[in-house]
């Protein structure tokens, strides 16, 4: 069995050199503008080279991520950047789009791909898609449980790709990739790696059939707690997964240092009995760092099966860091608390007061004769009274301190001074015997040794001057001399070779890296153009009454989402009804996958409630999916399919890849311009559609949103809650519809509806060929509606290039907008 290797972040320099001397294997980093965390410090390809090489020399990996959505201008680029970090040293590069992840595996053979949490891979099928795009690593998606990592860690090592999990860190309520809301509502993309995490901002749950917002433990409905699997380490080892991922390019070197430590800590307890995985936990101490360092709250979540409200920070979406003790005075502006831990100049305590939260840096620090700290309240900290809480949010012993040598890397050493000979100091890797690093040795040569003139040294002088390592990356752990008796030598000659030899070695350790040349690439093989049949109308319906409404007004095209094609599954304007379902869906209807689509394993919901939507797939038939798996499993079993938007297709490679695998249509990404629209079409291999009308599906949670009224059984076939309309309010009275699907997963929508329809003529003219009126918010009259007026929109702009009226309280999206 393998070690499961442990993977930290670095935003930056310091946090890399954090990661490593806490003891990661690998490192995560961004490189430039493609990756999903912009707003990290980042690394430049001349940084990338200094931070490859310092990590190499000390046996860790380097990981560059490339995990964005590539827009049609910037492909070019994202591949250069690619080639240049391959060439700069990295080990592997994870990516989200799939374009560029198919095209990095054909035109960069010899480097590792990863394929990112972003490509929502949570079944079998992803696995396999995966190992048939070339990637030999899967980041899994976060909300499986353990069994069904076990069974995707089976699945890889059958098609020769690792899984890695999430171990520690902030969780996303929304599935990754799949998340809209900081993109609609403010222009900044998580898939552009720009989230302005709107999602831990304030809401409040309403039920559309009362007046008044319905309880909740909090306000922050939409915030996770903290994942924390440090007790699971033994069950993940067991269960397969090659890497553990630690989440936190946006955190500070402390951080960094403070959670890779625990965990490798607690990970070498783990596999303290060579061959075998032992039961281990964390002590007290280890916990308390790992609160301290970081802590809305932690949880297991999802790797226990948990999905409820225990997996949420409902009061806050910050840092709250160790309980510490309690104020047992407070007067004179002075704090007396009995603490239960050490306190120490530079920590940062927070006081949680009647009036709310407030944080200071402990600046003096004095006991009283009972033993109890005694702190100056900073200014801003108002209201604090005997029995208030306090938490410390940052320690001041944990505090990292940068040093770029450390940690020193041990070697070996031998000098052989014999009299007539050349001097020859030489140096190789202590402990290396099972590395890459064994064989590696560095060797320089000084001038002919001589007898002495005067003094001869000793072997106790040698060993003093060829130890003197401190301006260097190394650590002398052992030294053998030959010395011939009477030799003499100057010491300045003894420094010099040695630092040849140190640098002999150095070069020689990384020479594999520095070696590296950029391969020529064979251009790809062009596609042929598609020619269209002409435009059509389609309607997105999740009720027979709607399907028969859209079909009626003249859909071209009737799409029903598997989840609510079985008997008791209508959903009509956000609400479960059984009430129209007697007509059934018509004939000829487009069966839509869902994003989201668990294996039949373990906790999973489609295990719990027998759910497999290919039941409904029909041989000939083309079915809408929007995951990798999902096309991937279409592919498989000979069924036509067209691609929709969750699945994000932004350039020309992505588009390509996914024609490759058989697509028939691709329904574009929402976070597309008009100008990248005519910029992909050009010369299109396969149609290419749009949702232009209707609800715009912000995230897709495993946690039900309506659980904050209070928990449930879980039953959705028998939810009452789902049988009315709710909403989210924000701060700004900004509504946003939420619906929960028959597997318990709830789906937040925009709250300003989308109306591309009257610019029909622009879409049509930049090559789009069919449009969607998505009708999920909408009962059967509003349905029929909003079909025909796209109909009529489709017939004006056919027949005179004019187009209809926006609809003023609309919303056009990022059509004319884009995003960064």
């Amino acid at each position: 069995m393998r070690n499961i290797e442990l993977l930290a972040p670095a935003g930056n320099m310091s946090a890399l050199h954090a990661a490593v001397r806490a003891g990661a294997d690998a490192v995560y980093l961004g490189l430039e503008s493609f990756n999903a965390r912009r707003g990290a410090d980042n690394f430049t390809i001349a940084t990338l080279k200094e931070a490859c090489d310092y990590a190499h020399l000390r046996g860790v990996k380097i990981y560059v991520t490339l995990n964005i959505i590539v827009l049609p201008g910037e492909v070019g680029r994202a591949l250069e950047c690619a080639r240049q970090a391959w060439r700069a040293g990295a080990d592997a590069l994870i990516i989200q789009d799939i374009g560029l992840a198919s095209e990095i595996a054909r035109a960069l053979p010899d480097i590792r791909l990863h394929i990112s949490t972003q490509m929502n891979t949570c079944n079998a099928a992803g696995i396999r898609a995966a190992a048939r795009m070339g990637a030999k690593r899967v980041t899994l998606a976060r909300e499986l449980s353990m069994e069904e990592i076990a069974h995707l860690a089976q699945v890889g090592a059958e098609a020769g790709v690792e899984v890695e999990a999430f171990g520690h860190g902030a969780l996303c309520i929304c599935y990754s990739g799949q998340c809209l809301m900081s993109s609609l509502i403010g222009g900044r993309s998580a898939n552009r790696g720009l989230c302005a995490q709107a999602c831990r901002l304030p809401y409040e749950l309403h039920n559309a059939a009362q007046r008044n917002p319905l309880s909740a433990p909090g306000e922050h409905l939409l915030s996770p707690k903290d994942l924390c699997s440090v007790d699971l380490l033994s069950d993940l080892a067991r269960a397969g997964v090659a890497s553990l991922k630690i989440e936190g390019r946006m955190k500070s070197a402390d951080y960094v240092s403070a959670v890779v430590s625990v965990y490798r800590r607690v990970l070498d307890r783990v596999y303290a009995q060579e061959g075998s995985v032992s039961p281990a936990r964390p002590t007290e101490d280890e916990r308390r760092t790992l609160e301290e360092a970081f802590s809305r709250g932690f949880t297991t979540a999802y790797l226990e099966g948990q999905r409820g409200n225990d997996i949420m920070s409902y009061q806050r979406p910050n840092n709250r860091g160790a309980f510490i003790g309690r104020v047992a005075e407070a007067r004179n502006g002075i704090a007396t608390i009995s603490a239960e831990h050490e306190l120490a100049i530079g920590d940062v305590l927070e006081f949680w007061t009647g009036k709310g939260h407030a944080a200071q840096t402990v600046s003096d620090l004095s006991f009283d004769k009972k033993g109890r700290a005694r702190i100056e309240l900073d200014a801003r900290v108002k209201g604090v009274r005997a029995g208030d809480r306090v938490f410390r949010v940052r320690s001041a012993k944990e505090a990292f301190e940068d040093d770029s040598l450390e940690p020193r890397v041990e070697v070996e050493g031998a000098v052989r001074l014999r009299i007539g000979e050349p001097l020859e100091v030489s140096f190789s890797f202590a402990n290396a015997a099972q590395s890459e690093l064994a064989e590696v040795r560095g060797t320089a040569l000084g001038a002919e040794v001589e007898p002495a003139r005067t003094k001869a040294v000793t072997e106790e002088d040698v060993r003093a001057h060829i130890d003197r390592l401190g301006s260097t990356p190394y650590v002398l752990t052992r030294l053998d001399v030959e010395l011939d008796e009477g030799v003499g030598i100057g010491f300045s000659q003894l420094h010099r070779v040695r630092a040849e030899a140190l640098d002999d070695l150095t070069e020689r350790a990384l020479a594999v890296y520095h070696a590296r040349r950029l391969p020529r690439t064979e251009d790809r093989e062009e596609l042929p153009a598609v020619r269209p049949s002409g435009a059509r109308i389609g309607a997105w319906t999740t009720n027979p009454v709607c399907a028969r409404a859209a079909k009626r007004t003249g859909a071209h095209m009737v799409y029903v989402p598997a989840l609510n094609y079985g008997r008791g599954e209508a959903v009509v304007a956000g609400q479960l009804t059984a009430t129209v379902e007697q007509a059934g869906y018509p004939k000829q209807c487009l069966l839509a996958m869902p994003v989201v689509d668990h294996d039949e394993v373990g906790l999973s919901r489609e295990a719990k409630l027998d759910f497999d939507p290919w039941r409904y797939a029909t041989s000939g038939r083309p079915v809408f999916v929007e995951s990798l798996g999902a096309m991937q499993m279409a592919a498989e079993i000979g069924i036509p399919f067209e691609v929709g938007p969750h699945l994000p297709v932004t350039n020309r490679l992505a588009l390509d890849e996914v024609v490759r695998m058989g697509a028939v249509r691709v329904w574009l990404s929402p976070e597309l311009s008009l100008d990248q629209i005519r910029e992909l079409s050009r010369d299109t291999p396969v149609e290419l559609g749009i949702f232009i009308s209707g609800a715009q599906e912000l995230m897709i949670t495993e946690h039900c949103l309506l659980m904050s009224q209070g928990p449930c059984n879980e039953d959705c076939a028998e939810c009452r809650r789902r049988r009315s309309p709710h909403y989210l309010k924000d701060r700004k009275d900004f509504d946003f519809p939420v619906i929960t699907d028959a597997l318990g997963r709830s789906h937040l929508y925009n709250s300003v509806e989308l109306d591309l329809v009257a610019s029909l003529p622009e879409l049509m003219a930049a090559g789009v060929t069919s449009f969607m009126v998505d009708t999920t918010l909408m009962n059967g009259e509003q349905a029929a509606q909003a079909v025909g007026r796209a109909i009529r929109a489709l017939r004006i702009a056919q027949s005179d290039g004019n187009s209809v009226a926006k609809i003023t309280s609309a919303t056009t999206g990022h059509l004319f907008r884009g995003v960064q």
